[in-house]
């Protein structure tokens, strides 16, 4: 059976403490200035008293069509058969940063000191050693989640059953359909790209 595994997060539960950033450059020794989680703030938007405003905590969102796979010169950044997980292979990888420029979600990074790209796998080594993700575990408000969103019976799989008609996905343009996904109840999805939309509210350009 085909296995897809992808974060899935609870807006509604995201306190925007970048805990999970944190954590993950902990676990996974990310480089600085770099970092494989980013959260946004979505807002605030409307006018009072009715006010919008929720936080998007975004990593790899393991397309099922990754452009970066596509682009990548060497075949150093692949989507695995095995559990649907993008990787890029330290060894093989030779710094051209192709898959940055071509991920549409801002998913992927550089390692300066080592030269070669960076992303998300959804902590392997923990996942391997029957462990947890450092981003999910170190989640205070517990909005972070992951599994095989194609098995109903995964973690991931009945928390999306349970919050049907409230689970969005990344917007994507380029058909590389994201497999992420995001619980949001409380407030009103925004259909744009998290930093074009934080940029659009810095220059006053957003009208929803």
């Amino acid at each position: 059976m085909k296995k897809q595994y992808a974060m899935v997060v609870e807006a509604d539960r995201c306190l925007g403490c970048h805990a999970c950033q944190v954590a993950c450059k902990f676990e996974n020794d990310i480089a600085l200035g770099t970092s494989r989680v980013h959260t946004y703030t979505m807002g605030p938007v409307g006018e009072f008293p009715k006010l919008s405003m929720y936080f998007l905590t975004v990593q790899c969102q393991q397309c099922e069509e990754p452009a970066c796979t596509e682009v990548c010169p060497t075949g150093a950044c692949f989507k695995s058969e095995e559990d649907g997980v993008v990787r890029i292979d330290p060894d093989s990888c030779i710094g051209c940063q192709s898959c940055l420029k071509a991920c549409p979600f801002r998913a992927n990074n550089f390692n300066r000191e080592m030269r070669i790209a960076d992303k998300c796998t959804i902590c392997d080594q923990l996942r391997e050693a029957g462990e947890t993700p450092a981003c999910v575990k170190n989640c205070p408000g517990g909005a972070l989640h992951y599994g095989d969103i194609l098995d109903p019976e995964s973690e991931a799989g009945k928390l999306l059953a349970a919050n049907e008609g409230y689970v969005y996905t990344l917007k994507d343009d380029g058909g590389n359909r994201p497999s992420g996904r995001f619980i949001l109840k409380n407030e009103q999805w925004i259909d744009m790209l998290p930093f074009e939309f934080e940029e659009a509210l810095r220059e006053g350009r957003y009208d929803g």
